[in-house]
């Protein structure tokens, strides 16, 4: 069985502009005076931070939160296609064109809202991007918006480099936490052709 791990580092990941850094802390530590007999930390992190998934309280007031969210929409089966550039409507159509529930896209690739209108009428369930964020840098706040009223799970930050274009079980569930607008996720993907998962 093929197992890839599609996640960032937490700590290392590179920080959206305004969103706090994660950062560690010994809470109880094997080095403390006097020594601890376990190492606890405390962490500090962004909803947001390194390989992560959006829930439609991020752009959506009322939306569901990550403890509330659909689970079978960040977990299943999913198609990875590759991509360069700004993906247009008739592209997109052709990714989805085989029914499709989620998708990640490999590359530097980015979309406006007529391309997220088509995921919407075709009813996807998750988008998965290697980008910090969806959309173009004018259309962003438009294509979470849109994404996200229909409940599409949008994953960004993901690391595709070494994952061949095809169709996979993709697992990137999020901590269960009320009122929480994202969660970081440990997304992996395992083959397809696997036959145990």
């Amino acid at each position: 069985m093929k197992l890839y791990d599609i996640s960032k580092e937490l700590f290392s990941a590179e920080v959206y502009p305004g969103d706090p850094v994660p950062f560690r802390a010994d809470f109880a530590s094997y080095n403390s005076t006097p020594p601890s007999i376990c190492q606890v930390s405390g962490l500090v992190a962004g909803s947001h931070s390194g390989t992560h998934l959006d829930a439609p309280l991020h752009f959506c007031p009322g939306g569901r939160d990550t403890a509330d969210m659909e689970l079978e929409r960040c977990i299943g089966e999913c198609k990875v296609v590759s991509a360069e550039g700004e993906i247009l409507p008739e592209q997109m159509r052709e990714f989805l064109s085989d029914g499709t529930k989620r998708l990640l896209i490999k590359g530097d690739a980015v979309f406006a809202s007529e391309t997220a209108q088509v995921m919407c009428d075709a009813g996807l369930w998750c988008v998965g991007v290697e980008t910090m964020t969806v959309g173009t840098k004018e259309s962003q706040i438009e294509v979470h918006q849109l994404l996200l009223r229909h409940e599409i799970v949008i994953i960004e930050s993901l690391v595709l480099a070494d994952v061949p274009e095809g169709k996979y079980f993709l697992s990137a569930l999020p901590l269960r936490m009320a009122g929480c607008d994202g969660s970081p996720v440990r997304a992996v993907l395992l083959d397809a052709e696997a036959k145990n998962f």
